[in-house]
Order: structure tokens, then sequence, then C-alpha cells
């Protein structure tokens, strides 16, 4: 329930919507740029794609092709900081309406 709580005021929030919605156009120019640059299929560039700007980068595909190689030097210096502040306000987001939530059981 404070999971649903927590999406539900997050999705409430302007500044966190066009957080939200900056992410999505971010992902989803990475996912149909390694689509047609790569010849990935949508879900394996969309895999690569949230690998890559979460920096945890397993290894498993990597451009084989100098545009892919560029672009993923741009998308990374793009998408790195934009993805990253997308997860920390998550995170922040749900400690704030959890603490909440324990407060109100305290009362």
């Amino acid at each position: 329930m404070l999971f649903f709580n927590t999406i539900t005021s997050f999705l409430k929030n302007r500044e966190y919507r066009d957080l939200l919605y900056t992410t999505t156009i971010i992902l989803i120019v990475g996912t149909i740029s390694y689509h047609f640059i790569e010849g990935w299929s949508l879900v394996n560039s969309l895999y690569f794609s949230v690998i890559t700007l979460t920096t945890i980068g397993y290894g498993d595909f990597a451009p084989q092709t100098d545009l892919g190689k560029m672009f993923t030097i741009v998308y990374i210096l793009m998408g790195l900081g934009i993805i990253l502040q997308f997860i920390n306000t998550v995170k922040n987001h749900y400690s704030e309406t959890r603490n909440k939530h324990h407060h109100k059981k305290d009362r």
C-alpha cells in the first residue's frame, strides 16, 4: 500500500512528473537510436540504454559501429545526470513518504 501511495503522490507533483517525462524521453531516444544504429531489437536497445545510463554496464552488449560508439559517448554525457537525478528523486520521495507514514502510525 505504501508503494502505491508513494507512486500516486509522486505523479501528482508537477516537478516529479516533468523529471519522469524527461527520463522517459531520454530512454526512448536511446532505445530508438540503438535500434537503428546497431540493429538491435527494441528490447535489447532499451535494456542497453537503461544499463548504460545507470552505470551498471554488464558488458553483454556494446556498440560495434563507430556511429554507435560516438552516440554512446554523447548519450552518457547527456543522460547520466538526468537518470541519476531521477533515481535519487524517487528514493528521496519514497523515504519522505515512508517517514510521514511512520509518523502517522506513531500518533
